[in-house]
């Protein structure tokens, strides 16, 4: 893990820190429809939707620094580099976790991702993150939905580490879209962020 200890006594949000800190509720989710037509145009080349979306959710949390940004008590800290965790159902019909860390090259890093996620697939453990990591963002896809609103099992309102979903690809009108949700602690992101975070994660879609 490498991370840069945050001075709050210069940190431009340190107020809205401390007050959202207060929160038993500083959770909140926001809801957005992607276009995924250039995506879907690339599946016939052999790239697979699902880590093309890994990826690009990679870049969206690597160009908004305070997706990258955690607190443990009053320190807060700002990672270099997050490592995506998601949910991997597994042969036996369960459910583990893979842990991919983020590469800004999609070759590297969807060949890295197909290994670790299919070593998961196969018969991984759970192997959930108990609280010794906080670099990390938590993935989860629902393919079998096109949802208008989501949230997540949170443990409590010091858990800080961001939750992205994504649904169903859903096509009309000449393109292909998805819903996409990010969800994050008010007392590191605000809406501004949020906003930055899927440009971002759209401009590497338009990308493919």
């Amino acid at each position: 893990m490498t991370y840069r200890d945050v001075d709050l006594a210069t940190w431009p949000r340190a107020a809205q820190f401390r007050f959202f800190r207060t929160y038993q509720q500083p959770h909140y989710a926001t809801t957005s429809r992607l276009d995924v037509t250039n995506l879907m145009a690339r599946k016939a080349d052999g790239v697979s939707p699902y880590r093309a979306c890994l990826y690009a959710i990679g870049v969206g949390l690597h160009a908004v620094p305070e997706l990258c940004v955690r607190f443990r008590g009053d320190q807060v800290v700002q990672h270099g580099m997050i490592t995506l965790s998601m949910t991997v159902p597994t042969d036996a019909g369960s459910f583990g976790y893979a842990y991919v860390p983020y590469r800004p090259d999609f070759s590297a890093f969807d060949q890295q991702a197909k290994g670790l996620i299919d070593a998961v697939a196969a018969g991984g453990s759970l192997d959930a993150n108990s609280g010794e990591r906080d670099d990390l963002a938590y993935l989860s896809c629902m393919p079998w939905l096109d949802y208008t609103a989501i949230n997540n099992a949170l443990p409590g309102p010091d858990d800080c580490i961001p939750r992205v979903t994504w649904g169903k690809f859903v096509q009309g009108q000449g393109r292909w879209d998805m819903a996409m949700t990010l969800e994050v602690h008010h007392a590191l992101v605000d809406g501004a962020q949020v906003g930055a975070y899927f440009a971002a994660v759209q401009g590497a879609l338009n990308g493919f």
